[in-house]
């Protein structure tokens, strides 16, 4: 099977390669090899895939633009599609929604193609993944060991290669700590930014849509589609001010105290490993007090929130304690003994945890947390269920509490073949921000794959509208290389990063001070050259073109997914003799070689 990211699937319909559907019978055909369970509680009908499909195609030539065409995608069971049953991983629970979720509308209204519904830890209470009558899912690097939850299903379905994006949702870390267990991104965005509108809630005061997928620039295209106010739902908001891009320079917070690993030496030595990564491509580590945000984490299943579970399941009239398991009862339960009095401390408490991280944030653009300390086995975890789910909760819980953003993102692997994650957490509304700088700390991991697939990484998704002029470095430019400076000094902001088409050859140019490499388009080369793309004002564009030193020059590259960008070529007589480096794929992997 063709790799399933949306930049993929774009590149194989735009060439003819592939066809929506036979990416979606291959797609069946894989799940039925496998198996349904436990990743999925309910496929799509045939006919309905059908009918998607043809309507897909007729809008298509009707002239319709549609961003998402022919990319399936998954969905946690407790977000509604109409017509499929909503079990919430409870099947005394079930109903049949007439109604998709806002959130589904608008993916389908955009072309995407519904698989099915995914497991869950039941009524999205837990980080487990093992809370399910309909199965345990388990990481998809070791069957052991669990794969993360609430939003179990969605994550391993995207890790699996069975989806190119799934939904799943977020109240205290269940969009983020399955990523970390599966080796993909998740995303949760702002609380109230994408409608909740025909989802069944944890604690609807907390509860985001989330979104995992390949890298953060693709998940960032999915909400792009399903974000914005709905009226419908009482807790959406309308977004603030645009989110400013990620900055070529930043600071980032890390705790001023040593982390807890709860004895997981390979998880400590990979998060202080991100932290140097991401000082290597512009910013500067600032230790700040983590304790408000750990207290705050801490309140979750506490006071108000664990009330919230059992308003939901009340407002729904649900009464059959003896048909949920028995983890989530007795948690729900509890909240029969809190009164007004003590959740009313909760809310003031949380209050003034949040006034007490205020200098933090005045200190730092992001948080950088391990997604969680550890990982443990299903055996583990079946045998302490709630205090080992509270540990892997440690630095999610505060997220949403806090009216935080967070994109996790995957941070290298354990010597026993287990992936670790790290998040990377922003201020509400710093959305974009915040994935910027994940992807750009997730593509420093050498040889970076998708989930268990194999698959590499996608070029950069498509960037946001221009509002200036933009440029490609290949070399000396790059973020953290000797000449970066002169974009920064121009107020450059970085776009992203690509890979040039095939047809480009790679050199590294001799007696030039700071190195330098030559790219010349010879129809020879392999392509897949990285390369960054920044914007500059009409300014300092004409400024930083003018000072364009020969044999360099300025002129259109031709990008892996089709895109065209101006940037940096060489003179093809500077080469001769010049060290041919493009099998190394890019400037920076060529100088860390040299140097190893």
């Amino acid at each position: 099977m063709i790799p399933l990211d949306i930049a993929s699937l774009e590149a194989a319909y735009a060439a003819g390669r592939a066809t929506p559907r036979g990416v979606l019978d291959a797609i069946f055909a894989r799940i039925a090899e496998t198996g349904e369970r436990p990743v999925w509680i309910c496929l799509a009908p045939s006919e309905r895939v059908a009918a998607q499909l043809a309507e897909i195609d007729r809008r298509r030539a009707a002239g319709e633009a549609l961003p998402l065409y022919g990319i399936p995608f998954a969905v946690k069971d407790n977000i509604d599609v109409a017509g499929l049953p909503t079990t919430a991983a409870c099947p005394d629970f079930a109903y049949v929604p007439a109604r998709s979720a806002t959130v589904v509308e608008k993916l389908e209204a955009a072309g995407a193609v519904l698989v099915g519904k995914t497991n869950l830890d039941q009524f999205a209470t837990g980080l487990v993944g093992t809370r399910s009558p309909y199965g345990i899912c388990a990481s998809v690097f070791d069957p052991a060991y669990i794969s993360g939850g609430s939003s179990s299903g969605s994550g391993v379905a995207v890790a699996a290669g069975l989806v190119s994006f799934a939904l799943g949702t977020d109240t205290a870390g269940s969009g983020r700590v399955p990523a970390a267990f599966n080796n993909i991104v998740g995303l949760k965005p702002t609380k109230g930014l994408v409608s909740c509108r025909g989802v069944v809630p944890a604690c609807r005061s907390l509860d985001c849509v989330s979104i995992f997928a390949a890298d953060s620039s693709e998940a960032l295209r999915v909400l792009a589609v399903v974000q914005g106010f709905d009226a419908e739902d009482a807790f959406s908001r309308p977004a603030a001010a645009s989110s400013r891009p990620a900055p070529a320079t930043f600071r980032f917070g890390v705790p001023d105290k040593p982390v807890e690993f709860f004895g997981d030496e390979a998880a400590g030595a990979l998060y202080a490993a991100a932290i140097e990564r991401l000082q290597a491509i512009g910013g500067e580590a600032i230790a700040i007090d983590l304790a408000p945000f750990e207290e705050a984490a801490r309140l979750v299943y506490q006071g108000p929130w664990v009330a919230e579970r059992l308003a939901v399941l009340r407002r729904y009239g649900f009464d059959r304690p003896d048909a949920m398991h028995p983890v989530v009862r007795r948690i729900i339960e509890a909240a029969d003994k809190l009164s007004a009095v003590e959740s009313f401390e909760g809310f003031y408490h949380l209050a003034a945890l949040i006034r007490a991280a205020e200098p933090a944030w005045q200190k730092m653009d992001v948080l950088l947390l391990p997604t969680t300390g550890t990982t443990y086995t299903i055996e583990q975890v079946l045998a302490d269920p709630v205090a080992l789910n509270s540990n892997l909760g440690r630095y999610t819980n505060f997220v949403n509490l806090m009216d935080l953003s967070a994109v996790a993102v995957p941070a290298g692997f354990r010597p026993n073949g287990l992936p670790f994650g790290v998040t990377l957490i922003g201020r509400a509304f710093e959305d974009g921000m915040v994935a910027g700088l994940a992807d750009r700390l997730h593509r420093t991991l050498a040889d970076a794959t998708i989930g268990a697939t194999g698959w590499p990484l996608p070029p950069v998704a498509a960037a946001p509208p221009a509002t200036g002029y933009r440029i490609a470095v290949v070399g000396a430019h790059l973020s953290g290389q000797p000449l970066n400076h002169q974009l920064t000094a121009l107020d450059a902001r970085l776009v992203g990063t690509a890979r040039t088409a095939p047809g480009y050859s790679l050199y590294a140019l001799p007696g030039t001070v700071p190195a330098k490499p030559g790219l010349i388009r010879d129809g020879q080369g392999s392509g897949r050259i990285e390369i960054e793309i920044w914007e500059l004002d009409a300014a300092g564009f004409g400024r930083f073109v003018a000072a364009i030193p020969a044999p360099l020059s300025l002129g259109t590259i031709a990008l892996e997914e089709g895109r065209t960008v101006q940037g940096f070529l060489c003179e093809a007589h500077a080469v001769t003799g010049a060290e041919d480096i493009t099998d190394f794929g890019g400037w920076r992997a060529w100088l860390a070689r040299k140097t190893s």
